[in-house]
């Protein structure tokens, strides 16, 4: 885990550089949303040197193509409180990576960060305006994580501050944090030292909280 927090200051400024659209203003969503990748209408997408982010054969891809890197993209919804499910499958690369979600995303200066990586770990944090705040233990072991070239359904239940965090139907963290109240939603992968992390996004679900 060293190598890893090594990186973060790295991390955020590539974050910070990613660039993207705010739609927070907008009301948050009531209804239903199933995205499957059909067409990329929905989404903020940007690729360059550092990363490919597209939709492709019914699938989000995020390819890392330097090591130090993180891309997303950002959907453009605005959401609240929510219960979220989505497909998480690395395709290429080191097991030394990270993937997962982001969520109530204010621009790209703020939100919360749901993180799992091809190893088996897993941490939730607030980023803000270039700097990681930890929402727990950072990079906790899982073994509910299917490591390497693998599958992983990723769910959030988002109730005003109260968040859960689950991977395969098991809850791996519960935090509260009252910082951020709504906003868009993101999926995202990352390199450490090694590059050629390869992720792919299927069967995004987001539902309105009962």
């Amino acid at each position: 885990m060293m190598q890893r927090n090594q990186l973060l200051g790295l991390l955020a400024l590539c974050l910070l550089a990613a660039g993207g659209v705010y739609w927070g203003f907008f009301a948050p969503e009531t209804g239903d949303w199933e995205e499957f990748f059909d067409v990329a209408d929905s989404w903020q997408l940007s690729s360059d040197a550092a990363a490919q982010v597209t939709i492709a054969e019914g699938q989000l891809h995020i390819h890392i193509l330097q090591p130090g890197q993180v891309a997303w993209a950002a959907a453009e919804r605005n959401f609240a409180d929510f219960d979220l499910r989505v497909e998480a499958t690395q395709l290429a690369g080191p097991e030394n990576n990270e993937y997962g979600v982001l969520v109530r995303m204010d621009e790209d200066a703020h939100f919360y960060a749901f993180s799992i990586s091809g190893d088996g770990y897993a941490r939730i944090s607030r980023y803000e305006e270039g700097r990681w705040v930890l929402l727990g233990p950072d990079w906790v072991s899982q073994p509910v994580i299917q490591l390497g070239a693998a599958t992983n359904v990723l769910a959030i239940k988002a109730r005003g501050a109260t968040f859960t965090f689950l991977v395969n139907d098991t809850e791996v963290a519960q935090v509260v944090d009252e910082t951020l109240s709504k906003g868009t939603i993101g999926l995202y992968a990352g390199a450490f030292e090694q590059p050629d992390v390869e992720i792919a996004f299927d069967n995004l679900q987001v539902l309105p909280a009962p």
